[in-house]
């Protein structure tokens, strides 16, 4: 009797136990595949990513109509939204580093780490994790899940790079180029201003759904040559997308800049009545051998720009002369 009573008994613990273990097993899987699991595949879904270091530099980025907006106040430039989402979407684990590694990689995080979060359109975190540096063969990236304590190296499937550079800008690389971003039918009024000179210099007002064009300076002689066809509409069409190279905001020498004559200065008001101006600087002219004449010429290959947002930014000429036009050039000849 003791005997089947030490066999049942036996038996329910053995039960118990099995179904303790059958019913662990899962959570355990669960939890390693969450700390496995770091992309966000639905970034439409996406409203808002929060991006911070060690040394206090912060980057908020908010999803709003039809654009992404950078420090709830510029617009965030497309080409690196892009390439954040892309990571965000299809970063993955590539492998679990070796004890010894993991303990460097977690002290790296610690004290280099960008904390990444990620939140739906109800402000909902769904995504958060820190981002390291690089493998020495800069093919993967040191990652840990927030919340875990397991380091791993990640990368995007078909690249090969350290993902940390598409996480990691600062301040104006965050920021939208655009000198100008007008597309015609959104153009109210434009005038060019050329001081030093001045029968370039011109004037584009809407009148309902043409254009006409003016000098700039009401002593310069209108031009009584037929216009081209279609010139003002195809000209207007080049502030549709004229962005900077890069912008320089801690430039020393941009406060000297005020005191000197632009070589051009640009207004445009759209419809809403919205007012837009720049003002353009050679710089650094290159010195070059004309190809035809074998003689040594100054060739300005960029401009300094001082823009109505109080922006300084570098332009390069092959992008602005697109709408450096004389008031001349809307003529036939």
């Amino acid at each position: 009797m003791k005997k089947t009573l030490f066999l049942l008994l036996a038996f329910i613990l053995l039960g118990i136990a099995a179904i303790w273990y059958i019913s662990a097993k899962p959570d355990n899987m669960s939890r390693l595949a969450a700390e496995r699991t770091f992309a966000v595949p639905d970034t439409a879904s996406i409203y808002k990513i929060f991006i911070a270091d060690r040394y206090g530099v912060k980057t908020l980025l908010e999803r709003k109509n039809g654009y992404w907006q950078f420090d709830g106040k510029y617009r965030a430039r497309k080409n690196a939204m892009d390439n954040l989402l892309d990571a965000i979407r299809r970063v993955e684990m590539k492998f679990q580093p070796p004890a010894p590694m993991s303990k460097n990689i977690i002290n790296s995080l610690a004290t280099d780490g960008l904390k990444v979060e990620i939140y739906d359109k109800q402000d909902k975190m769904v995504m958060s994790y820190y981002i390291g540096g690089s493998t020495s063969d800069e093919r993967g990236t040191f990652i840990l899940r927030d919340g875990f304590e397991q380091p791993y190296v990640a990368h995007l499937p078909g690249w090969e790079g350290n993902l940390r550079f598409r996480y990691n800008l600062a301040g104006d690389e965050w920021r939208d180029r655009a000198v100008f971003s007008t597309q015609l039918e959104d153009i109210q009024a434009l005038s060019v201003e050329y001081p030093l000179q001045r029968d370039k210099s011109f004037r584009i007002e809407r009148k309902g759904d043409e254009f006409a064009l003016y000098p700039f300076y009401e002593i310069t002689p209108q031009i009584a040559r037929p216009l081209r066809d279609g010139a003002i509409e195809a000209y207007l069409i080049g502030f549709a997308h004229l962005s900077a190279e890069t912008y320089q905001n801690k430039n020393p020498n941009r406060d000297s800049l005020d005191k000197m004559i632009p070589f051009c200065e640009i207004m445009l008001t759209d419809t809403k009545g919205n007012t837009r101006s720049a003002r353009f600087y050679p710089r650094d002219p290159t010195i070059v051998e004309n190809a035809t004449t074998g003689k040594r010429e100054e060739v300005v290959e960029r401009f300094n720009c001082l823009s109505s947002t109080g922006d300084f930014m570098v332009v390069q000429n092959v992008l602005l002369k697109k709408v450096l036009w004389a008031y001349e050039y809307f003529f036939q000849n």
